[in-house]
């Protein structure tokens, strides 16, 4: 996977479409910095510019669940997410995401709304198998956890290194600082908001998850999420969060 992030990041460099091609998935989707999502065949018509090119000043980290990897880029206020799976001919990037931190703290969350409808009791998404349906569970109750600022609860539906980054808060969040976060009461730009709707990549022992979401208040969000079983148990590995600016 490391080697095909590589090669993924100096085509970039050089705009080399022709590599790049060789690297993506066919359901390959890039979201930048604004929110504005871009399919395999819009990036080879034409390249679109990360949020930064040279990563030798940033931090760097990298996870893999089986068949599905993914590369976390992280330089000041900027962080990149880099989601890989495996495919029969090799692995692919099926998603590039960017967040671009708030350079203060948030004065409010967008969120689900007083009671969270959606998506701490259902969600507009129709799982087409049972992993999906076990997902979709465990998503909701890690709303409904995270609305009511449980951090005991949200431990237990979360990775150990679980990572959020969005848009509407002024840091990253671990599972430890998210915990911190409802123990005092503070929501910090990072809330439930509504699914409105969702795509579902099932390799077995991990699921990506990308979706879009209409708050009660403020911009839309477009959301890649990596689920994980352990001990027959989905988990969010991470969740990066980017607003889309109209």
């Amino acid at each position: 996977m490391l080697q095909a992030d590589r090669a993924f990041v100096q085509a970039i460099a050089k705009a080399d479409t022709r590599g790049l091609g060789k690297l993506l998935d066919t359901d390959f989707l890039w979201i930048d910095s604004d929110g504005k999502a871009l399919t395999r065949t819009q990036v080879l018509q034409t390249l679109p510019r990360p949020g930064f090119s040279d990563e030798s000043a940033a931090q760097l980290k990298n996870y893999t669940y089986e068949d599905v990897g993914d590369v976390q880029a992280n330089l000041g206020r900027v962080h990149t997410l880099r989601v890989w799976v495996k495919r029969p001919i090799g692995w692919r990037a099926i998603v590039y995401q960017e967040v671009v931190s708030l350079d203060a703290p948030p004065s409010f969350a967008p969120g689900a709304g007083k009671d969270c409808d959606n998506p701490c009791k259902s969600v507009s998404y129709k799982p087409k198998n049972e992993v999906e349906k076990q997902v979709v569970s465990a998503y909701e109750r890690l709303e409904t956890a995270a609305m009511a600022h449980d951090s005991a609860r949200f431990s237990a539906l979360v990775a150990d290194e679980f990572v959020a980054a969005s848009s509407n808060s002024n840091k990253v969040y671990d599972k430890r600082g998210r915990m911190e976060d409802f123990d005092h009461a503070k929501m910090a730009g990072v809330a439930p908001t509504p699914l409105a709707s969702a795509r579902m990549f099932d390799f077995k022992e991990a699921v990506v998850m990308t979706s879009f979401h209409r708050p009660d208040q403020g911009k839309p969000l477009r959301v890649t999420r990596v689920w994980v079983n352990r001990d027959g148990k989905w988990i969010e590995a991470l969740s990066y969060q980017t607003s889309v600016t109209p």
